[in-house]
């Protein structure tokens, strides 16, 4: 290496601890995902009016906001084979399918074939009924029930994931939360995790810590913003069409865009990167601020476009867009990627 060359590199090393702030061991914490960003998909449940009206035409609007992948919830009467080409034309990556519980214990096979014609890696257990939530008559058998369907995953190429919601954090007889409990109980080969980090948030737990508690099981991550005030006494679930006849808590709880709500959004992407994890997957279950469906999960991308600019020219842009937006992490950005005003 001659020295014309030594003086180059060291002045894009210079360059490159200038644009963030001069402070590079801080650029992931603070923007989360300053390089090597992760590929964003979409749980196409956070639209699913839509996609049962427009199908492909919804997908094309979703590959327009700059998604690169989907998480389906249904194929609305579509066949795989139909959705494997609409995927391939509009250049969204199939990335997974949440599945009912129900559906794969009835017919496992169909399932599998199914999401594996679209292209699909994983299949997700996305919600469980309350006989096999922990302290369930069924929690036990729902353990069994999904190593089973792990292992024909596993014999197809495919990975089972398990998404949760905050009642797997109730504690089971040995101590561990029901969440836990299922994770050491199923090897790793048959099920990974899907962790929702508005639910683990939501339960009282730090969704950082719990998602690096999992490195190495996390392949797909949802991300969810959500917002909460007071007591609650309503049931969320409710929201979302679950639990039918429990009180609804609009003013108390409501699923928000990404950075609209509690969620320290560039943690949750560094830490995603950290646990060496594949896919982010934005989910909304409900629209809020008086927006539509599709709206919000605009809202969500703009928000991950503006906090993943940091180091790569547009210190700006993360500075007005992702630092104004999360103000416990104001001082970090500060004083790492984005540049003082």
């Amino acid at each position: 290496m001659n020295k014309i060359t030594k003086l180059l590199m060291a002045a894009v090393a210079v360059v490159t601890l200038a644009s963030c702030g001069g402070n590079a061991a801080k650029k992931s914490e603070c923007c989360g995902a300053c390089k090597d960003n992760l590929p964003v998909g979409l749980q196409l449940y956070s639209i699913r009016d839509d996609m049962a009206k427009d199908f492909k035409g919804t997908l094309q609007k979703v590959k327009d906001m700059g998604y690169d992948g989907v998480e389906f919830a249904g194929l609305f009467d579509n066949s795989p084979e139909q959705i494997k080409a609409w995927c391939k034309e509009i250049g969204l990556e199939p990335v997974s399918a949440h599945v009912p519980l129900a559906d794969m214990l009835a017919d496992i096979d169909k399932v599998i074939a199914d999401y594996k014609a679209i292209g699909c890696q994983y299949i997700v257990v996305p919600y469980v009924t309350e006989e096999r939530r922990p302290g369930g008559d069924k929690f036990m058998q729902m353990i069994e029930e999904i190593r089973s369907i792990g292992e024909k995953a596993k014999a197809a190429g495919l990975t089972l994931l398990y998404h949760n919601h905050d009642f797997e954090f109730q504690k089971t007889e040995s101590g561990e939360f029901g969440l836990d409990f299922l994770y050491s109980s199923v090897p790793a080969d048959l099920l990974q995790t899907e962790l929702d980090e508005c639910w683990v948030k939501y339960s009282g737990q730090d969704p950082v810590a719990y998602l690096q508690k999992y490195a190495g099981r996390a392949p797909v991550v949802h991300l969810k913003d959500y917002f909460a005030e007071g007591e609650q006494d309503g049931d969320p679930y409710a929201l979302i069409g679950l639990n039918e006849g429990e009180k609804k808590q609009n003013t108390a709880f409501e699923f928000r865009p990404l950075g609209s709500g509690l969620q320290d959004v560039p943690s949750l992407v560094a830490a995603a990167k950290q646990a060496g994890s594949k896919w982010l997957i934005v989910e909304q279950d409900n629209p809020s601020m008086g927006k539509t469906p599709m709206e919000c999960v605009a809202m969500s991308m703009e928000y991950l476009k503006s906090i993943t600019a940091c180091c790569n020219g547009n210190e700006a842009e993360c500075k007005n867009a992702a630092c104004e937006k999360t103000p416990s992490k104001k001082a970090e950005c500060d004083g790492a990627c984005c540049s003082k005003k």
